[in-house]
């Protein structure tokens, strides 16, 4: 749900017949609705099998391959048209690799920007991605809520940490984000340290 459109990957290198993803995230529309990129084979296969109506996949795509791409309920059109958009942004760009790019640059400007600081992040390089990071606490009396409350004052939304029994917060680095901005997030950080007496152990 989250890297598709900001990571390579392809259905035969995954080896995979069905991707599920989202019309926000890396590729910058707004959220409302998900998609599937599905095998030919592997979707007429269901047919007749869903358990419910509203969420019944290959209803929906008999309905769009034979009445020209029609929805089968109310059509969402203005979150589709914002994901055409956004699609063509993603084209204008120069595409994924470069979409890539920017993430990758975004994430390591981050990085290091964090850890000159004297933050810490939860998982080594080679187990990160470019689209959010999880960094630990910088002491036992950390107060997430307060450094929370001080970077959204200064404009930037963070994360609480939520994957892992570790004491964590995160930052994303995908959507209309530049590596300008991500300047910007680590001065107002070092402000924000500086304003809250934040140590680290």
């Amino acid at each position: 749900m989250s890297s598709f459109g900001g990571v390579p990957m392809s259905m035969d290198g995954m080896g995979a017949d069905w991707l599920i993803s989202s019309a926000n995230k890396c590729i910058q529309g707004v959220p409302g609705f998900a998609f599937v990129i599905a095998r030919r084979a592997a979707m007429e296969a269901t047919g007749g099998q869903a358990r419910s109506l509203s969420l019944d996949l290959y209803d929906q795509w008999r309905e769009m391959e034979d009445k020209g791409g029609k929805w089968r309920y109310t059509s969402p059109t203005h979150i589709v048209r914002a994901f055409a958009q956004a699609l063509q942004e993603l084209h204008g760009e120069g595409g994924l690799e470069r979409r890539h790019e920017r993430y990758t640059e975004n994430a390591r400007r981050l990085v290091a920007g964090y850890e000159c600081i004297g933050f810490r992040t939860l998982l080594p390089a080679d187990l990160r991605s470019p689209i959010i990071t999880s960094f630990l606490y910088p002491n036992a009396a950390f107060s997430f809520d307060a450094f929370y409350t001080a970077m959204k004052k200064r404009r930037f939304v963070l994360y609480p940490g939520k994957i892992s029994q570790a004491e964590t917060f995160r930052v994303g680095t995908i959507g209309h984000v530049f590596p300008e901005d991500i300047d910007g997030l680590i001065a107002g950080t070092a402000e924000a340290v500086e304003e809250l007496g934040i140590g680290f152990e």
